[in-house]
């Protein structure tokens, strides 16, 4: 059975690093709110969050919405980012296991809950070293109830196969993982696909006319963003959106929608958990659940279009 939830990066709002965005410019609360709500209705009770996306404000948009209604959802969100919220500012990274327990009791607070359903590392290249530290610090969690389940937001697959039993990694039809399939089958994992729309590549969006505002992070990219140079898709994966968007488009899917079929057709241990702000976006996301995943046929043509 193919499976959704919602990433709230974007809700969070503004915030930088230094000078570099790492928030995806304004947003509106109440709007938000409105999409998290519209999601419950549709069915998706999954949010993905972090305590760092908007300095703690994507946390506690989510407390605010779902107060008395915690039974409802499911909250997965991360630690290891440090921030400065008075100044909306990453200022660092931190490993350690006393910030690990600093950093739940703040996310615990903002989200208005006494236990997170999924609890992930958001360093993606810490040591194993320290990993087996926090490894064993997150089963100790989960014997005070604090946590339900752990995990590593990871592109590397070693790192995902030593810590819980999710991974959250980057996968999309424009950037398939072949390389952490295997893991998920051996150790039993659930992939929380970070990514699946490729930063709103796959949305369908007009980006010849698009003007996205300086304190969003598709406009000034960071090394690690690929889809995206100053404001506008890059043009290989442009070209490579071009070449699938009918295959993507069939049976009366939207390019977003054939998105996310890709994705349950090419795993079916993968949930992704696409970005999202408005009701508009919500529904539409949601709405792939009702086509499923691409037929086989679909999925080779797919393949064979990109190889």
């Amino acid at each position: 059975m193919v499976s959704l939830g919602i990433g709230t990066w974007a809700m969070g709002g503004p915030f930088w690093a230094g000078t570099q965005a790492v928030g995806w410019g304004p947003t509106d609360d109440e709007e938000s709110a409105r999409a998290l709500r519209r999601a419950v209705e549709l069915g998706a009770t999954l949010f993905d969050t972090a305590d760092v996306y908007g300095t703690g404000h994507a946390e506690e948009l989510l407390g605010k919405v779902f107060a008395g209604r915690r039974d409802e959802i499911r909250i997965a969100t991360k630690w290891g980012n440090v921030f400065d919220p008075a100044t909306r500012q990453m200022t660092g990274r931190d490993g350690s296991v006393a910030h690990m327990r600093r950093a739940l009791t703040e996310s615990l607070r903002r989200l208005g809950t006494d236990h997170v359903d999924i609890y992930q590392l958001h360093i993606g290249d810490l040591p194993f070293e320290q990993a087996a530290e926090l490894r064993s610090a997150c089963d100790d969690l989960l014997m005070e109830g604090l946590i339900r389940a752990y995990g590593w937001s990871t592109d590397d697959p070693e790192r995902a196969a030593v810590f819980g039993t999710y991974v959250q990694a980057e996968m999309n039809v424009l950037h398939d993982r072949p390389d952490l399939y295997p893991v998920l089958e051996i150790q039993n994992m659930t992939m929380l696909c970070r990514g699946p729309l490729a930063m709103g590549l796959l949305t369908g969006r007009d980006w010849a006319t698009a003007a996205l505002p300086d304190d969003d992070v598709r406009n000034k990219v960071p090394d690690w963003m690929q889809f995206f140079k100053d404001g506008k898709p890059t043009p290989e994966f442009a070209k490579r959106v071009e070449a699938v968007r009918e295959v993507l488009t069939s049976g009366g899917r939207t390019l977003a929608q054939g998105a996310l079929a890709w994705i349950w057709a090419r795993c079916d241990r993968a949930v992704p958990i696409p970005g999202c702000r408005t009701v508009a976006q919500v529904e539409e996301n949601v709405g792939a659940l009702a086509f499923g995943a691409l037929k086989p046929a679909e999925l080779a043509e797919v393949q064979s279009l990109l190889s």
